[in-house]
């Protein structure tokens, strides 16, 4: 008799679309890409972890199959997470300054009333960045979002997102503060906290000195591979260097602030475990 070989079929698994960061970013780390990739395909086959997720330029940039992304603003991990569900948005966006603040007053309504983590929210949070100023996220003392019209000559909006569905396969949303994370050893982590700037008004509790401290050093204890990126100021580069983190400084393309200054400014990339 002939010898029967049993194959064992072996999972085919679909390649995840390429997608561009869903929103408009202010200072967003997709002109870092050439700089990170070889870091990162050294290590691929280990989760991403991004304390400071902002855009998503970095991860959408990366694509790793498994990812834990993190921020501090709960309307921007709104919208992520319903863009991992299938968000369609269901009325009309258009470029003008009477319906940007009728919609920016409905959104600040919503979470007034403790809806901001609704589908509602989460579409008119793209409305507003879309056509917001400069793609600022900013917040009064109040907690309501307070970015004026952009005056932009003209804006394309979507209104569905049908390839974020599966683009998200396997990456987590999480709002929470960075340091309540849970790292795994070998998680390769990315972190780009709010510059060392005057604006800190990103999240309703801002981000001072003292948090800059304590992201790095809680950063510096991880015992998987970190990349840490800031603003170079002598302040960070003094506190990152005793740290005993790697710096190299790099020219950012252009800085985006709450005065629309555009002036290029040096970065630090500041690494360990690598």
């Amino acid at each position: 008799m002939g010898v029967v070989q049993a194959f064992r079929r072996v999972p085919v698994v679909e390649p995840r679309p390429a997608v561009k960061p869903p929103l408009k970013w202010a200072g967003g780390k997709r002109w870092q890409l050439p700089e990170l990739l070889p870091y990162w395909n050294a290590h691929r086959d280990r989760r991403l972890v991004e304390p400071f997720c902002g855009g998503l330029a970095v991860a959408t940039g990366l694509v790793p199959e498994r990812a834990l992304l993190n921020d501090v603003n709960p309307h921007v991990i709104n919208f992520y997470q319903r863009l991992k569900k299938g968000l369609g948005i269901q009325f009309a966006m258009a470029n003008d300054s009477g319906e940007y603040y009728r919609a920016r007053e409905r959104f600040n309504g919503l979470l007034s009333t403790g809806k901001g983590m609704t589908s509602e929210a989460a579409g008119l949070f793209y409305y507003l960045n879309r056509t917001g100023y400069n793609g600022l996220c900013r917040y009064n003392s109040k907690g309501g979002f307070n970015v004026p019209f952009g005056r932009y000559r003209t804006i394309s909006y979507r209104t569905a997102f049908d390839e974020y569905r599966e683009a998200f396969r396997g990456w987590m949303f999480t709002c929470m503060d960075f340091d309540q994370l849970e790292l795994e050893p070998s998680d390769f982590v990315y972190a780009d906290p709010p510059y060392d700037v005057q604006f800190t008004a990103y999240s309703k509790g801002g981000f001072t000195w003292e948090d800059q401290g304590r992201a790095a050093r809680w950063l510096s204890r991880h015992k998987g591979p970190v990349i840490l990126s800031n603003q170079a100021t002598d302040r960070i580069i003094d506190l990152y260097g005793s740290l005993k983190f790697n710096l190299r400084f790099l020219d950012a393309p252009r800085r985006i602030n709450c005065t629309g200054d555009r002036t290029p400014a040096k970065e630090v990339l500041a690494t360990r475990n690598l």
